[in-house]
């Protein structure tokens, strides 16, 4: 019998002048509460990403071990307010995480001094900046975690050709200086979009929710450049937990490594790519128990 899914709350909160869209899963039991009540963990999607899309299944675990969770989609994507829509800013939305960790501080019944921030692909590089000098931050979990776009893009070419590359970075110029110019999250190799692997089309296909859209603002590519969380990898001071695909084709593992080396970071390894952490695929319940089993053990 297949077990009842935990309920959540919906709410909103404002970040930048925009109206964010999230859901609130109440922790179980009182394994984890303190006088000053359960620990929270802020959880993030990917590029593109929505909360809808496979971030549920992790929520439910971690409610069920004790842990209130707020999940939230970035401006422009969503559930959530704002425009352009479908739009990447890093900066943005490091803005949404840190105004989500906020609202999830508000919280009633969970400690505001035992934030936990989870992130999945590039809201694990947002994960790090976001923890990155903050005393009230008592966890991280950055999972398969984007740290680093300049290798990101050099890893790239082992998996697309420089024709690919070349025509979403003209892409990416065309939006920038004019009109916008849209593209795919996912298309098939050969094609145009933000990931064209093999295989990304089904993987993220099998994940969407129904607010997903296959579509991308053509920035994407210069906003990744960009990003470098694992600049500020070093400033974080509480636990953290790096989980690895060891042959991840879209965030680099060796990246990953180092950016761990400096936040002095727990790191668990998989041998599998970067979509074979979700629900459905043979990695999923490893990748959920060693995020339980870390978050039991720093904060009980």
């Amino acid at each position: 019998m297949k077990a009842e899914r935990t309920k959540h709350s919906e709410l909103t909160f404002v970040s930048g002048g925009v109206e964010c869209h999230a859901w609130h899963f109440t922790g179980e039991g009182d394994a984890l509460a303190s006088e000053a009540g359960r620990p929270v963990v802020v959880m993030a999607h990917g590029l593109a990403g929505t909360k809808d899309s496979g971030l549920q299944p992790f929520a439910e675990a971690l409610a069920a071990a004790g842990l209130d969770v707020l999940a939230f989609d970035y401006r422009g994507f969503g559930s959530s307010a704002g425009a352009p829509r479908q739009t990447v800013s890093m900066a943005g939305q490091l803005e949404d995480y840190r105004a989500a960790m906020s609202a999830a501080a508000r919280l009633p019944g969970v400690d505001a001094q035992r934030l936990v921030v989870w992130g999945v692909s590039l809201a694990g590089g947002h994960a790090i900046s976001a923890a990155a000098g903050r005393r009230d931050v008592a966890a991280v979990v950055a999972l398969t975690p984007l740290v680093d776009g300049l290798a990101a893009g050099r890893h790239a070419l082992a998996t697309h050709t420089k024709t690919e590359m070349l025509r979403s970075t003209v892409a990416g110029f065309r939006s920038r200086l004019g009109r916008p110019v849209m593209m795919p999250v996912v298309a098939g190799p050969g094609q145009l979009g933000a990931m064209t692997i093999e295989g990304s089309v089904d993987d993220y296909l099998a994940i969407a929710g129904p607010t997903w859209r296959n579509e991308i603002d053509a920035t994407v590519g210069m906003e990744l450049g960009g990003h470098r969380p694992i600049k500020v990898a070093g400033d974080i001071s509480c636990p953290s937990l790096f989980q690895v695909a060891d042959f991840d084709r879209s965030a680099p593992p060796h990246s990953s490594m180092k950016a761990a080396f400096k936040a002095r970071a727990e790191v668990r390894h998989y041998p599998c790519d970067h979509f074979d952490v979700y629900a459905g695929k043979p990695w999923h319940d490893a990748v959920v128990a060693h995020q339980v089993a870390f978050l039991t053990r720093v904060l009980g």
